[in-house]
């Protein structure tokens, strides 16, 4: 099946009329960085460049946090390591944006079979 649009296309034109869409990709790609999976925080990190492109854009993120636009979409690409100095200046910028606030809950771990 051809596609009609590109899948960055749509995923920016959702984000820009759906908050709730827009809130679960940046709430997916913050758990996933967190997880404690380097695969999954790849895919994090992908997440988080989609919002980021969908949203406020590299350039506008770069001018708040102080960095240049390329080297945030490397922080964020498939290959990318952020520091937690640069990943903290991020999120604050992307909470502030969204106008939500981060918080981290403890849970109990299902226990493992021995």
């Amino acid at each position: 099946m051809v596609l009609t649009r590109d899948f960055r296309e749509t995923i920016m034109a959702r984000a820009s009329r759906d908050t709730a869409f827009r809130r679960r990709m940046l709430r997916t790609g913050i758990e996933l960085i967190l997880s404690g999976d380097p695969e999954d925080a790849a895919v994090g990190r992908e997440h988080l460049r989609d919002y980021i492109n969908a949203t406020m854009g590299f350039q506008e993120l770069g001018r708040l946090v102080d960095k240049g636009p390329k080297s945030l979409m490397q922080m964020f690409g498939p290959n990318g390591n952020p520091s937690s100095a640069n990943l903290g200046a991020v999120l604050k910028q992307l909470q502030a944006f969204e106008g939500v606030e981060i918080s981290v809950r403890f849970t109990r771990a299902p226990e493992r079979r021995r």
